[in-house]
């Protein structure tokens, strides 16, 4: 639907891109795509999105699990991270039809490796290794997504 591309200058500045986004979440359930290489920030992302949405104590990295669920004030929030699976056809014993329309936050790292079995993506969000900073591109796939881009990356610039 539509694109925008965001320069983030390090660590820090990601995980103020997690915040504004926790801080606009809209009320509407999102589906958001991390995409990227190794290292590029996904976890970091979600992790300071995660704790902006109120999620208290450690946030582990769902690579071995392949899902962390999160019970927040803000509702469910689920963070999938897909990188060893084979394929779509290993998602299947996680039972993620029982999140669907409940969940208000899908965070889908490596959502390559299980298209087809996952919901659609509200965002896809792609870090990329820029300089000594990221980029991140951000595609929304519906008008909800779109305005919660655009209200994230107002409210990061203050």
């Amino acid at each position: 639907m539509s694109q925008a591309a965001l320069h983030l200058t390090d660590a820090d500045a990601t995980e103020a891109l997690g915040l504004a986004l926790a801080a606009t979440l809209p009320t509407a359930p999102m589906v958001v795509f991390l995409e990227g290489e190794l290292g590029a920030g996904k976890s970091s992302l979600a992790r300071s999105l995660l704790r902006g949405l109120g999620v208290d104590g450690p946030i582990p990295s769902p690579t071995y699990t392949l899902i962390e669920p999160y019970r927040t004030s803000a509702g469910e929030l689920l963070h999938l991270d897909l990188y060893r699976l084979a394929g779509p056809d290993e998602l299947e014993f996680l039972a993620l039809d029982e999140h669907v329309g409940r969940a208000r936050l899908w965070l889908v790292e490596w959502a390559s490796r299980g298209e087809g079995a996952l919901p659609t993506p509200d965002l896809r969000l792609r870090l990329a290794f820029d300089g000594r900073g990221r980029r991140v591109e951000a595609e929304s796939g519906t008008a909800a997504a779109a305005a919660w881009w655009k209200s994230a990356v107002a409210h990061l610039r203050g």
